[in-house]
């Protein structure tokens, strides 16, 4: 009993402390759903043998007996540089901080054939912070988006061999974004807004395991419509002060795997993801006010992700991790912008550990995503100056704790 209110409290805490990430997905999705996924590179759709099945396929919490529970943290840490080629080169370094995403889930064996489960993550996340006076203010000087996500879920073994599992995404979404806008006959104001809803979604996924050393796995997470309202703020002019809304699609995403055990102490997993950030076409700020509708085309297009991740049992109380995945990133040159600086390509590498202890398992990873530099002259976007987007990391270590009852 005392171990289930600690992490109940443990959990009001996750909430709590959430902060914007910039993580290792593409555009602003993140992937940090436990340590051990991370490790190895998010190929885990097709082992689905943890918690994090809640979030990547649903149908492996089969293979999970008894009541379980699993939780922590993913700290993120980004750095990028923006070069402005206007007159004289400016560098303007993205202000880091450090940024924590929580991630929980609990499962229960209702019965030989039946389980349920409960997740709450971040499935998407940014945060990013310039000097006031930065040469792209008119872009955005800061902005932060946040989300967190509850998702309860039941699985079924269908045979020996296969199961299906599926849930519901109930999606908390905060953005907050402020920014220079250079109005006619008013000059320069500083606009600020922050605004949040609840949008609905779900998940179902499949998985086949043969034999022990083979499996497959494929999910669908849907994609969730968040429409937002609240005030707007300018200065120095506050007579614009209004009330804005707006709405914004976060994407629906297919994941796929197959894992291979040519060792009893090793396992390969292959998998690749897709989603379609092609949703994601124009954001429009509506204010009750006199300045109407603005509009920005954004026009995304869709992005491929390939994943591999290796898992070695080395001890009886340790595994040992390593992962690696090439992404492209959906953000076309004529519409890039400075909230996600844009690059071609994405990689992340990554290394970790599992100890077991009796019932209780500790996993640690570190992950690097880097992405190399960038130059666009040619956006439309407000704001974006003839640029080159260089010193794109982003660091991760993320530890999370499990306990089987």
């Amino acid at each position: 009993m005392h171990r289930r209110r600690w992490f109940a409290w443990m959990a009001a805490i996750g909430w709590l402390i959430m902060t914007p990430a910039s993580g290792l997905g593409s555009g602003f999705g993140l992937f940090e759903a436990g340590a051990r996924g991370v490790a190895l590179g998010s190929a885990v759709v097709a082992r689905a043998d943890d918690l994090s099945a809640i979030f990547f396929n649903p149908a492996g919490l089969v293979q999970l007996p008894g009541f379980r529970v699993m939780g922590g943290f993913s700290f993120l840490m980004p750095h990028a540089e923006i070069i402005t080629h206007v007159g004289v080169d400016a560098t303007t370094p993205m202000e880091g901080w450090l940024s924590i995403a929580p991630h929980f889930f609990t499962s229960y064996q209702l019965s030989d054939r039946v389980w349920l489960g409960m997740g709450l993550n971040s499935p998407f996340g940014l945060g990013v912070r310039y000097e006031n006076s930065w040469p792209g203010n008119a872009n955005v000087i800061n902005a932060s988006l946040k989300t967190l996500n509850l998702n309860p879920t039941v699985a079924v073994k269908i045979t020996d061999y296969l199961s299906a599992g599926g849930g519901f995404d109930l999606m908390y979404f905060n953005f907050n974004e402020t920014r220079m806008l250079p109005l006619p006959f008013l000059g320069a104001q500083k606009f600020h807004v922050a605004v949040d809803t609840w949008g609905e979604g779900c998940n179902f996924g499949l998985h086949l395991k043969p034999r022990d050393d083979i499996s497959l796995g494929i999910s669908y997470r849907s994609q969730v419509r968040q429409s937002v309202a609240g005030p707007a703020y300018f200065k120095p002019y506050d007579l614009l002060d209004a009330r804005l809304s707006s709405s914004i699609i976060l994407p629906d995403s297919i994941f796929s795997g197959i894992m291979v055990r040519p060792l009893e102490k090793l396992s390969v997993e292959v998998g690749a993801f897709w989603t379609h950030w092609s949703l994601y076409r124009d954001l429009d700020f509506k204010f009750e006010n006199a300045l109407g509708v603005l509009s920005e085309g954004k026009n995304w297009h869709n992005t491929w992700r390939g994943q591999v991740g290796v898992e070695y049992r080395a001890l009886p109380w340790l595994d040992l991790r390593a992962g690696y995945a090439l992404e492209n990133e959906p953000m076309p040159d004529r519409s890039a912008d400075y909230t996600v600086p844009t690059t071609d390509f994405r990689h992340t590498f990554s290394l970790g550990a599992g100890f077991h202890w009796q019932a209780m398992t500790l996993d640690l990873t570190y992950a690097m995503a880097y992405m190399p530099s960038h130059t666009v002259d040619n956006s439309l976007d407000t704001g974006v100056l003839p640029s080159t987007f260089q010193g794109r990391f982003s660091h991760d270590v993320v530890c999370t704790l499990g306990y089987k009852f």
